[in-house]
């Protein structure tokens, strides 16, 4: 994904500069070459070898130390740059490339570049919210240079607020984003509804009804549609998973509460993509106590809950509409029952009995059927991947359609 591109990532002085190591180390997992710059006060924080080792390239620390080459090494860094990075940014740093001031190795080679620059804030609360700094960075917005906004949290001096360094995933996300052009244009004003995950149903206050979904087929789905450029909306059921950055999303417990939630986005919605496992049968009913035990057995009634991509294949119209069929025995069979019971443009089937397939793990095994009873089969791979495909096949229904 990011193989042979170069990464020029600028370190200032704050305590969260130990983060910005496991970003380095996630960066170069995908390939890609890094160099770092490191201010005097980043010094201070951690030594440059930590990032020599992890980068596999020398570290620039001083603007007069003796060159390691012959170019100009502020210039030839800053040509080099296919994207650069600067994290942790303090508001010295930001308040220094705001105003044009270039005194040392990183805020000159950031003058430099040509490159996409994103700047990664992380400093007090109060200092984040300061009028200068704001202006600061409303300014740099406005030239074109892109941030990645603070989380919030308690942070290193003890204040709780908007100031924490985003998360090395968050941040190794949106690096993926900027290079990512062709996939960001694909989808480019599509409105998609994607589920995800499983839904729960209550037995009593304590106890309920839930299956192994793990919602990471349909995150990884949300995640790739928005890479693509679409508007997505992400209808979840309870996780553990991080929520996308740049994506809507609608938690939900119930299947019940999925079903209104689907109906509430389905008319803005041009594609649904339907990967949440939901639960089929619920609680007739409910206890308002917990069930205590006994010495005796114990039955629960069950109830039909709504089908809902049944419901959603009676209206979909000109929509596009891809359902999941997760099965133990005869996969293709059931997944072509449900295609035409349900009125899918086409399904993605897999076996969660195969070693590798199915709910909670990172891989998958999937066969994708559509609506003509074409089948295609797939190789064992990660759940990005399959959405790539799954996305990939959207793109050419879209097409077909124009």
């Amino acid at each position: 994904m990011l193989t042979n591109k170069n990464i020029v990532i600028g370190v200032s002085g704050g305590i969260a500069v130990y983060k910005v190591l496991d970003v380095v180390s996630r960066l170069k997992k995908l390939n890609a070459n890094i160099n770092v710059i490191m201010t005097k006060a980043a010094l201070e924080f951690v030594k440059p070898l930590s990032f020599q080792s992890l980068s596999q390239n020398y570290v620039v620390t001083d603007m007069f130390s003796e060159p390691k080459t012959w170019d100009v090494e502020h210039i030839s860094i800053a040509q080099k740059a296919d994207l650069f990075l600067i994290a942790p940014a303090t508001a010295n740093i930001i308040g220094k490339i705001a105003n044009g001031i270039a005194d040392d190795m990183l805020s000159t080679t950031v003058m430099a570049t040509r490159a996409p620059v994103l700047i990664a804030p992380a400093m007090n609360t109060n200092m984040y919210n300061n009028p200068i700094v704001q202006r600061n960075i409303a300014n740099l917005r406005e030239l074109g240079y892109k941030f990645i906004d603070p989380a919030s949290g308690r942070l290193a001096c003890g204040d709780y607020g908007l100031g924490k360094l985003a998360s090395p995933e968050d941040i190794v996300e949106n690096i993926i984003g900027v290079f990512d052009n062709r996939l960001k244009k694909s989808l480019g004003g599509k409105k998609i509804l994607v589920t995800a995950g499983p839904t729960q149903e209550p037995i009593d206050p304590v106890r309920y009804i839930t299956n192994h979904s793990s919602g990471k087929m349909g995150y990884a789905i949300a995640r790739a549609a928005r890479d693509r450029g679409a508007e997505v909306t992400l209808v979840s059921g309870v996780t553990n998973l991080k929520k996308p950055i740049g994506v809507k999303v609608v938690d939900i417990v119930t299947t019940e509460d999925m079903y209104a939630e689907v109906f509430n986005y389905f008319d803005e919605a041009d594609i649904i993509i339907k990967a949440a496992a939901v639960a089929d049968y619920k609680p007739k009913d409910v206890a308002e106590n917990k069930i205590k035990k006994s010495d005796s057995n114990f039955s629960i009634e069950l109830s039909r809950n709504p089908d809902i991509l049944l419901e959603l294949g009676k209206v979909k119209g000109d929509k596009i509409l891809i359902g999941f069929a997760a099965e133990t025995n005869d996969l293709l069979k059931n997944a072509k029952i449900k295609i035409n019971k349900k009125n899918l443009d086409f399904i993605v089937a897999n076996n969660i009995s195969e070693k590798g397939a199915g709910f909670k793990g990172d891989t998958n095994i999937i066969s994708i059927i559509d609506s003509l009873g074409s089948i295609k089969k797939y190789d064992k791979m990660k759940k990005e991947e399959i959405a790539e495909i799954i996305l990939d096949k959207v793109y050419d229904l879209i097409k077909l359609k124009e």
